[in-house]
């Protein structure tokens, strides 16, 4: 329990800075490493230590000891609703707000709330419970993050369908990576830790596999390291401070190569905790009334997931595409444009206007760099 109490005094420290409520979040590889168990052994240290710590919402799947660790903590009642015939549970977000606790334990940020919710997603209660001046301990699996979603279904063959923008993470004042190496983790798998007996063995031959393991503990590292590196960059004076990195994502109306420029951007400003915009050139060629429907319907999504995602959304009509870049790279100070693989519309876009060296030589004469996605 020393380290609980250790990592409960640090919080409790950074409680004490702001109206805002603070917020941190314990991240993992997947299901099972212990972010739950965590979190409640943090809840009863701060209770140890005088502080209003309730518990808002907690899913321990009927692992015993995680569930055991429930006992003398204050519980705030769920929310009860009905939903196509049954009855269901949710965090109940106004109850919190007005019970004002200190700090509240809020599990599974990545949840979707039921239809009827005032917010569809849990981690925007999470934001608005911070907003009232609430402190909120959460967790989520890497999994979830919306940047890593193509990555994800790479390494798993599963698409996620929950997810949370990486603002999310980004809004963390701790972030907490709570870490097991692939043999520690299938040996709780098997152990019944994790699921029931009928599950284990499906587990094993899917999601649970080493290699799966280690390319989603390899993320959730980098995640963590990320957000230490702004931390110490952002609270630590340095006496040589480096240039302030400024991405620009550059699309066209292909919609799986634009929804693969704006996550990888989204990740690139992520990693260097910067800010980002997404660049879309609309060409005569491209107006409203000649560009197809689905083409504007995907347009539109991706403005959507950029945005969730961090971005300023910049939509300029012109008819030289590399000349329309050169200017928004002057006029927003961009350091990095990121656009799609040779093959690519965008990419043939920028050839055929015959500037394309104009560009490249423009880029370099600003110290831009050119990164060209797959």
């Amino acid at each position: 329990m020393a380290d609980s109490n250790h990592t409960a005094q640090h919080f409790l420290d950074l409680i004490r800075k702001s109206k805002r409520g603070k917020f941190k979040v314990y991240i993992g590889m997947s299901a099972g490493v212990g972010k739950t168990y965590r979190m409640l052994q943090e809840a009863h240290a701060l209770l140890r230590n005088g502080v209003d710590v309730q518990i808002g919402y907690i899913e321990t799947h009927n692992r015993k000891e995680t569930h055991a660790l429930l006992d003398g903590l204050p519980v705030i009642p769920r929310r009860k609703l009905f939903y196509k015939g049954k009855e269901l549970e949710e965090l109940d977000m106004q109850a919190v707000i007005n019970l004002r606790p200190e700090v509240v334990i809020i599990d599974e940020l990545a949840h979707t709330n039921i239809e009827g919710s005032k917010n569809s997603k849990r981690w925007q209660d999470v934001m608005d419970i911070l907003e009232a001046g609430i402190n909120v301990i959460s967790a989520v699996n890497i999994q979830h993050i919306e940047s890593l979603n193509d990555e994800i279904k790479e390494i798993t063959k599963v698409e996620v369908k929950e997810r949370i923008p990486d603002s999310v993470l980004n809004k963390a004042d701790e972030v907490v990576n709570i870490d097991l190496t692939a043999d520690e983790l299938i040996t709780r798998l098997k152990e019944g830790k994790i699921y029931e007996a009928t599950k284990i063995d499906a587990a094993l031959n899917n999601f649970f596999k080493s290699d799966h393991i280690l390319q989603l503990r390899e993320l959730a590292l980098k995640e963590v390291a990320s957000h230490v590196e702004h931390k110490v960059e952002s609270e630590v004076t340095k006496v040589n401070a480096l240039r302030h990195e400024r991405f620009m994502a550059c699309i066209g109306t292909n919609e799986k190569t634009a929804r693969l420029v704006i996550r990888k951007t989204a990740r690139l400003a992520n990693y260097y905790h910067s800010k980002w915009f997404l660049l879309y050139v609309q060409t005569p060629r491209e107006n409203a009334d000649r560009i197809a429907l689905d083409k504007q319907r995907h347009l539109i999504n991706n403005f959507k997931l950029a945005t969730e995602l961090g971005a300023e959304i910049i939509k300029v009509e012109a008819s030289n595409v590399a000349r329309a870049i050169m200017e928004q790279c002057e006029e927003r100070q961009i350091t990095t444009v990121c656009i799609g693989k040779p093959h690519f519309s965008l990419f043939g876009i920028i050839i055929s206007t015959g500037t394309f060296q104009a560009l490249l030589n423009k880029l370099s004469c600003n110290n831009i760099d050119l990164v060209i996605l797959s």
